[in-house]
């Protein structure tokens, strides 16, 4: 019988199976309100109320909820006032959306090799680097690299997680961004937040994120004698109280993984061709990420997990230089824009032409944790994951 079936659980992510209409007070009030867009009420917002709360708990001074992630990182990238074809820096390995982002904004997308760890490698980063994204992947607390200008954190998969001296992933760059995707620490199904310290930053994302002007609540539309073009990217007030509810259950859902983690750690078997990815004290623990010794042996290590239902997953398509969209300079201008502004510049950064990440791709598997099991639960499926890797 597979261990789903055992434990009666659904290989639901971490926030999803939190979901509950009991615990739904924001979202029922929301509705009861009929209120669902953010400017209509010139009462505190549910949007509001989820960007105090937010910055209250990550220690950020400005924070601003969006439709999703790649949003927030496009914002970050448009008030940085840039010009078409300026590159950006971002990691070899991450999802494409990071490359999107760059390109819908009109810059050009440099992916640079990763370290051991899919951390992006900030030694290869150029002395006269401007913009570079950051990627904490699978919830593991990457190093920024010194002296650049605007460094952006993709914190899509690390809400909650902390740096070594406590603050908060996406509060130290010049922006950060987080993802409520469905396979994400929290979720609404989709959703993004953008934070920032820096106050003429936040005010140019605001008004950008709603068409140009900062608007005044329960006065929609009105216009900036300044305004400029931006775009719709304001969240619903629905969304925003799901979120809400989500963010009530942070603490539960990191301490779950936490603790998950430290008995998985306790039952990994003493095999030299399996490997664990050390994490972080910091790090939000949303997986095990295990180095096989071949390609070979984490081919049968996904037949076998897969087998047994134990969830499990790859990460050789989050290798960008290998993606369509860099790979061919896709674009659906006529004119190849904005891929025509990057002929003098360089493709990528790496020292081999990513052989050793492709490498360490081919042999990494990860395991998602499961928070909302009780711990005697989370015993039951360490123990089933360790035997499931012994009888490779």
């Amino acid at each position: 019988m597979s261990l789903d079936k055992r434990l009666g659980q659904r290989f639901l992510p971490y926030g999803a199976n939190y979901l509950d209409w009991s615990d739904m007070s924001e979202l029922q009030y929301a509705i009861e309100q009929g209120v669902l867009f953010r400017y209509q009420t010139e009462n505190e917002s549910m949007a509001s109320r989820l960007e105090r709360r937010v910055g209250e708990e990550l220690g950020a001074a400005h924070v601003l909820a969006v439709h999703n992630c790649t949003e927030a990182l496009r914002l970050a990238l448009v008030s940085t006032r840039p010009r078409a074809g300026d590159t950006v820096h971002i990691p070899a390995v991450t999802f494409v959306a990071v490359a999107g982002a760059v390109l819908a904004t009109g810059l050009i997308p440099v992916p640079v090799d990763v370290d051991d760890h899919f951390a992006l490698d900030t030694s290869l980063l150029p002395p006269d680097a401007q913009r570079v994204i950051v990627a904490h992947m699978e919830g593991a607390v990457s190093p920024l690299p010194d002296g650049v200008p605007y460094v952006i954190e993709d914190a899509a998969q690390a809400l909650g997680a902390s740096f070594p001296d406590g603050r908060r992933t996406g509060t130290r760059g010049y922006a950060g961004a987080f993802s409520f995707h469905h396979n994400k620490v929290l979720t609404s199904g989709e959703g993004g937040l953008l934070v920032t310290d820096d106050p003429a930053a936040w005010e140019t994302m605001r008004c950008y994120h709603d068409h140009g002007s900062a608007r005044q609540p329960g006065r929609y539309p009105t216009w900036n004698d300044d305004a400029y073009y931006g775009e719709n990217f304001v969240t619903s007030e629905e969304v925003a109280a799901i979120q809400l509810q989500q963010f009530r259950h942070l603490d539960q859902v990191l301490g779950g993984l936490e603790r998950h983690y430290g008995l998985a750690l306790q039952e990994l078997p003493d095999r030299p061709d399996i490997g664990l990815l050390p994490r972080s004290a910091g790090d939000a623990k949303i997986s095990l990420r295990f180095r096989m010794e071949s390609r070979e042996l984490r081919d049968r290590a996904v037949a076998r997990l897969t087998a047994q239902g134990i969830a499990n997953w790859t990460l050789n398509k989050y290798l960008l230089p290998e993606h369509p969209v860099l790979k061919g300079r896709r674009s659906l201008y006529a004119d190849g824009f904005p891929w025509n502004l990057a002929e003098s510049h360089p493709r990528a950064l790496s020292r081999d032409g990513f052989a050793r990440t492709r490498d360490l791709l081919d042999r990494t598997l990860c395991v998602p944790l499961s928070p909302e099991l009780a711990e005697a639960e989370q015993v039951v499926a360490a123990k089933g994951l360790r035997q499931a890797l012994e009888s490779l």
